[in-house]
């Protein structure tokens, strides 16, 4: 994996090595499936999917861009991890959703080729995973249109999120599996916000996730300290 290329090839083989398992819904990927109506639902709020021309940034099995193509958008699904987008392909084959591919290629590569070409560009938990997050979210800026959406989702670095995030989900409930997360790798809204900035975006808005470990149930709420969305947009 040669240095240009924004991606952690430890972090690539992880996610390989699970690629069979991501739609399997009592996976170490059942938290994704979990979540996935929430941010389905407050993305679509905002965006208004159908119709819209819409890049996933780190599809891997394809779980938001199946979802969100089911929702009328065309999608496009880009992923570093040839497994994961084997996967993603053949669930669409299967299930026989419309409108969505797959390619593999970074948010950088796309970016130098189809500039200001989607009504909406998502990234959801993929950027504490890579080595530049800041080089994702200045790609994810070229890629929409003006007046177009980008959203973001990650986890807040501090010690809440390393205790709830890290300690809780990986070693105690065992929600993901044990190495899944680097705590350093961690994103402060504050800086996602600067990044978005820096690179021409405004964020409109920001949400929290929250897990609820007796009933088993996540939701949107205020408190951003540890999972947290945002919602950017090109002037």
């Amino acid at each position: 994996m040669n240095e240009a290329l924004n991606a952690d090839p430890v972090e690539l083989a992880k996610f390989s090595e699970q690629a069979h398992r991501w739609w399997d819904p009592d996976s170490e990927f059942g938290p994704l499936h979990a979540i996935n109506p929430l941010r389905l639902g407050w993305i679509d709020g905002l965006a208004q999917l159908a119709g819209k021309r819409v890049v996933d940034i780190g599809c891997g099995g394809g779980i938001l861009a199946d979802s969100m193509a089911r929702k009328g958008a065309s999608v496009l699904g880009i992923d570093l991890s040839t497994k994961a987008l084997r996967v993603a392909q053949l669930h669409a084959l299967e299930a026989g959703t419309p409108n969505v591919e797959y390619r593999e290629a970074s948010a950088e590569m796309l970016a130098q080729e189809q500039a200001g070409q989607f009504d909406v560009v998502t990234c959801m938990e993929m950027l504490e995973h890579v080595p530049r997050p800041e080089s994702v979210v200045q790609a994810a800026a070229t890629l929409v249109k003006p007046g177009g959406w980008v959203f973001f989702s990650t986890i807040n670095r501090n010690a809440k999120a390393f205790l709830f995030a890290i300690v809780g989900a990986e070693y105690v409930l065992n929600l993901l599996p044990r190495g899944t997360h680097e705590y350093l790798k961690f994103i402060k809204p504050s800086e996602l916000a600067g990044w978005a900035r820096s690179a021409g975006l405004d964020v409109l808005q920001t949400q929290g996730m929250e897990y609820n470990p007796l009933t088993r149930r996540y939701r949107l709420s205020g408190d951003t300290s540890v999972n947290y969305l945002a919602a950017a947009r090109k002037p």
